[in-house]
């Protein structure tokens, strides 16, 4: 387990968040990059237990980083997915 230290930023100030999901016949996995409003990029790679499609590993995803940055402390979210 890694552990992190998250700067605090005022309730105003935007995060990022770009998610990549995939699928293959072995499992699904993803790829998140979290953006502090301070620029600091945060990179996670998360493989899944259970088959998905695309749009499914992408919308896990995007919920998983959307936890992510809530749990920092985060207020203002803009999130990108390719799908």
């Amino acid at each position: 387990m890694t552990e992190m230290t998250i700067k605090e930023s005022s309730p105003d100030q935007k995060w990022l968040l770009h998610v990549d999901g995939s699928s293959t016949e072995q499992g699904s996995g993803v790829g998140i990059i979290i953006t502090t409003p301070q620029g600091e990029d945060l990179e996670f790679a998360i493989k899944f237990g259970f088959k998905a499609s695309n749009n499914e590993a992408e919308y896990e995803t995007l919920v998983v980083g959307m936890r992510m940055v809530h749990e920092a402390g985060a207020r203002h979210l803009l999130a990108y997915s390719d799908s």
